[in-house]
């Protein structure tokens, strides 16, 4: 450690100057031309400085500070001089204000002299027998007017307390050691002393003892320093300052000093040691040198109140600290960001708390721009966070990022020094990239926090231009959700950028649907070029239906139609249900529009018909007019098996099934004269007809699977018997006397089989002929008879069960009717206890009888409620 503090000159490598050594009392104002007079010690107590020389003399100088141009100087006028009458030097002083008293150790007695005229005490109380002595700072008398004494005592390994007061000295303890002690320091009732081989920490109350780390008195200086309630700094071996609690503990981590250290003093956030050559300056928060003052000939070095004196045999100096926040720009200059933000947080119990808070944010603010720079961007974001960073300080980096509206002006003093991202990146594209996405996930994390009040248009707006530049996706997601991009920039960024779509959705957040369907358009036309969505002619078509600007909506009817019939019809069939239910689209009107659309007025019709289920003649007569149009062209034109042909088939023929609204006579003359066979069939069935109807599909089209569905959908929800009309007509069909053919007397068969269910039995056998044999109808038969048998069984068993159900409410009626209940104006109501005037009473069922409107009244004493109705609620 020695070799480096002579060669490497620390001071020079990683200085922090903490402090600067100034002149205090210079040897002409001390002796004069008395060259032999030697400082040996120094008590300094406010403004008042005290010095102990060897020539039994104690000096009185008044300690003025003075600041001019900045720098610091202090002046020291000489109030008095006084001899103390022995023939050695003064070995310490203590200044006791609260006593106006100053102590003196001379010739191994301690005199009690006046702070101001030096002159002793007139009672002469003194304490005698003291080697070195020192002061309880933390006392436990409690009593203002005193104070406490801990000397090492001339007698071998005895410690002794004193209690001091104005004009008086009174011994109160004495405690041995197990070795000589050399040094000590005193809180409270512990001890913390130097002995001749080891530090130990003594409980002077309780006797007990606790062992700290041996060292050899012989070899080196101790030094045992109180720095704080209930802790201590000592001279470590191997050139550590140790640092002990008073439980035989060290909170904190030692300091590397001089293995020649001769004195230690604290100034918090600093320890400073004293060797031979040097002043070193170490931090108590990261252990860390950071000065080195040279300074030879040191003997003294004691810190006062905050105030630390060093001195040599004939001169006097203060080691004045630099302002904390001014060492702290000097590390942040440096870019020692961490040492800095130490020394900020060691700082806090120095400045008073609402100054510390507003210069601690600063300092943070600062690192995360020194970390930013160095593109350590994890390090810049969580310090930005905790310094609550306006985060257009950070934006404003960035060129043109911030709106031109803004009325943001950077912090001053600056918190950083550069003029803009490419000052910082000295041009390098890459740190420039890197610095634009490190902003773009920055502000995305803050926009809804509270850092972006007061702001968010600056926020967003930049966030916005990032992402435009950067063709991020979450442009998109940024515009579709809440907000607060400005938008004369954001247009002409986006403009500038060519991201149409983007401002598309700019336009509509803003208000503006005309704009942005304006621009939309173009892009699906080709006018202007954007690739951002494949299907915006689909989004478009989405955007519409969803519009409630009617007037925009049919403005751009036309187009969205012309693009795709079965697409563009969404408009007005896929609007809302509420805005449906509102009609706030006239289908007529609607259907104006349509008329030179074909495929879109078939849809909307369907929509009407089908969706919505709108019960208009119209409507449903207009849709089966365009499918039956829409299959005779196609009969036209294509083959039985074309997919179109058949799907619309169907359509029509679900339509003229399922609704009874559409003109029937109106469609059955268009169909007659046409194939379409089943479709007249259908539209027969509809009129009643159904001998027509099935004639046409017995004969005519010979599809008897048809012919039996028929019955089925038209006798549905209208009874069994109307179906069983229908089958047995069906049957008649089949079975008419002038036809032989084989075909349709299988075909009666199957009926029968089949739908067996649907047939009266006794009727269809009086219809077959006799020529038809048992098994031939045996399947017929069985099915008949045991539907026959489970409808009288199932009918015997609902008999059963209301009988039953009958005889139960009898059995009720019998047990409500009771004995007969004889009232007379003898009987009294057993709420009221008053005779019954009028016939009408209550009952209940354990006899007692009440008047109505008492048994009406709900606040009956409960009692009495009870004891009436325990035995059931009927009355």
């Amino acid at each position: 450690m020695r070799q480096s503090l002579k060669q490497g000159h620390p001071e020079d490598t990683m200085s922090v100057k903490a402090f600067k050594l100034v002149p205090a009392v210079e040897r002409e104002t001390l002796m004069g031309d008395k060259a032999r007079i030697n400082v040996e010690c120094i008590e300094c107590c406010g403004k008042n400085l005290y010095i102990g020389t060897n020539d039994c003399f104690v000096y009185h100088f008044l300690l003025e500070e003075k600041i001019s141009a900045g720098k610091i100087t202090f002046a020291t006028t000489k109030q008095l001089h006084k001899y103390l009458g022995f023939k050695k030097a003064v070995n310490e002083l203590k200044a006791a204000s609260a006593l106006n008293r100053l102590l003196v150790l001379c010739d191994n007695t301690i005199t009690l002299v006046n702070m101001m005229n030096l002159e002793p005490i007139p009672t002469g109380a003194r304490i005698k027998g003291a080697v070195t002595f020192t002061l309880n700072e933390n006392p436990v008398s409690g009593d203002p007017f005193c104070v406490e004494v801990c000397i090492i005592s001339v007698k071998r390994r005895t410690i002794q307390m004193f209690m001091v007061y104005e004009d008086k000295v009174q011994i109160v303890k004495e405690v041995f050691t197990p070795e000589q002690p050399c040094a000590v320091a005193v809180d409270g009732h512990y001890l913390c002393l130097a002995l001749t081989t080891q530090y130990i920490i003594l409980n002077y109350n309780t006797g007990t003892s606790q062992d700290l780390f041996p060292y050899c008195s012989d070899e080196k200086r101790p030094i045992v320093k109180r720095i704080g309630r209930q802790e201590f700094l000592l001279a470590g071996p191997g050139g550590l300052g140790m640092f002990a609690t008073v439980d035989g503990i060290s909170q904190r981590a030692p300091v590397h000093w001089s293995e020649n250290v001769i004195g230690a003093a604290l100034c918090f956030p600093y320890v400073v040691a004293l060797d031979d050559e040097f002043l070193t300056v170490h931090s108590m928060l990261d252990q860390q040198l950071k000065q080195t003052l040279p300074f030879k000939e040191g003997h003294i070095l004691q810190d006062f109140e905050g105030k630390v004196i060093v001195a040599t045999t004939k001169d006097v100096y203060i080691l004045v600290p630099l302002p904390l926040e001014k060492q702290i720009q000097d590390l942040l200059t440096s870019h020692r960001v961490e040492e800095a933000l130490t020394l900020a947080k060691g700082a806090r119990r120095n400045i008073p708390k609402e100054k510390f808070q507003v210069m601690y944010k600063r300092i943070l603010q600062q690192a995360g721009f020194i970390h930013f720079a160095q593109l350590q961007f994890l390090e810049a974001k969580e310090l930005f966070r905790s310094g609550q960073l306006d985060v257009r300080e950070l934006i404003s980096l960035y060129p043109f990022l911030l709106p031109t509206s803004s009325s943001f002006i950077r912090s001053h003093p600056p918190l950083h020094e550069y003029a803009d991202l490419n000052q910082l990146t000295h041009g390098d594209q890459e740190k420039m990239t890197k610095c634009k996405r490190f902003l773009m996930s920055y502000l995305n994390e803050v926009r809804s926090t509270e850092v972006a009040n007061g702001y968010k248009e600056d926020i967003d707006t930049a966030l916005l231009k990032l992402y435009a530049e950067a063709n991020h996706e979450s442009l998109l997601d940024l515009l579709v959700s809440e907000n607060f991009c400005l938008l004369t920039d954001s247009a002409a960024w986006l403009e500038k950028h060519k991201k149409y779509f983007a401002l598309g959705l700019l336009y509509h957040y803003n208000g503006q649907d005309g704009a942005a369907l304006q621009l939309w358009v173009k892009i699906v036309n080709g006018d202007i070029q954007d690739s951002t969505r494949s299907d915006l002619y689909e989004y478009i078509v989405d955007f519409l239906t969803f519009c409630s600007d009617q007037e925009l909506v049919w403005k751009y009817a036309e187009w969205v139609l012309q693009k795709s019939e079965e697409v563009g019809v969404q408009i007005f069939t896929k609007r809302s249900e509420e805005e449906q239910g509102k009609n706030s689209f006239n289908p007529d009107d609607v259907m104006n529009c349509l008329n030179k659309y074909p495929k879109s007025l078939v849809k909307y019709l369907e929509h009407l018909v089908l969706d919505r289920k709108i019960e208009k003649e119209m409507y449903h007569t207009y849709l089966a007019v365009l499918y039956l149009e829409a299959v005779l062209q196609l009969k036209t034109v294509t083959t039985d098996n074309c997919v179109e042909l058949t799907e619309t088939q169907i359509k029509l023929r679900s339509l003229l099934q399922k609704s009874d609204l559409y003109r029937i006579h109106f469609i059955l003359d268009k169909i007659k004269g046409t194939v379409l066979h089943m479709e007249r069939a259908i539209l027969y069935g509809k009129l009643e007809e159904h001998d027509k109807a099935l004639h046409i599909l017995v004969h005519e089209i010979k599809d008897f699977s048809a012919a039996e569905d028929y019955c089925i959908w038209s006798s549905e929800n209208k009874g069994l018997p109307y179906r069983q009309r229908l089958f047995h007509m069906l049957l008649s069909v089949y079975l008419n006397p002038g036809s032989s053919d084989c075909e349709l007397v299988m075909a009666a068969v199957d009926l029968l089989n089949n739908h067996a269910t649907e047939f009266d039995a006794a009727h269809v056998l009086q219809l077959v002929p006799d020529s038809w044999s048992v098994q031939l109808l045996s399947p017929f038969l069985t099915r008949t008879m045991r539907e026959s048998l489970h409808t009288k069984r199932m009918t015997q068993i609902t008999l059963g069960l209301a009988k039953a159900e009958n005889l139960i409410y009898k059995h009720d009626k019998v047990k409500l009717k009771g004995s007969p209940i004889i009232l007379s104006d003898k009987k009294l109501c057993q709420v009221c206890q008053s005779p019954f005037c009028e016939p009408a009473f209550v009952r209940y069922p354990n006899g007692g009888m009440v008047h109505t409107h008492c048994a009406a009244n709900r606040l009956l004493n409960p009692n009495i409620t009870h004891h009436l109705s325990n035995s059931s609620s009927q009355t």
